[in-house]
């Protein structure tokens, strides 16, 4: 989320991360934005029909390849949180106060328990 945002910064763009948690229109920015989300999803859920044809549409809209680095970074990006939790590493002070405002706004604090250091409150 911080990267995204800092890409937006250097690039002049505005990106809606509102759509990550349903509440964004469109693609939020980023070209398939939505059917990105919609893969991220569906690779974190249960639903093996759904993943299925979120698969299909990335292939037919992005192509073969395409699926296979959307996957890579989501297995990625995955991993790295939970690494980070099962580890109880906490979110460093610079970081904490960098994302402040887009965690207030996407509402990300209901997802975790408070910690102690209240890395998403």
């Amino acid at each position: 989320m911080a990267l995204l945002r800092a890409s937006g910064e250097t690039k002049h763009q505005d990106y809606d991360l509102t759509l990550i948690n349903g509440a964004g229109d469109g693609d939020g920015g980023v070209p398939h934005g939505r059917l990105l989300v919609s893969f991220a999803e569906a690779a974190l859920g249960r639903d093996d029909g759904r993943l299925d044809a979120i698969r299909r549409d990335l292939v037919a809209t992005l192509g073969g390849d395409a699926l296979g680095d959307v996957a890579g970074v989501a297995a990625l990006f995955d991993a790295i949180d939970r690494v980070a939790d099962a580890t109880g590493i906490p979110l460093e002070a610079e970081k904490l106060a960098a994302t402040a405002d887009v965690r207030v706004r996407l509402g990300i604090g209901k997802y975790a328990e408070p910690g102690p250091i209240g890395a998403t409150q």
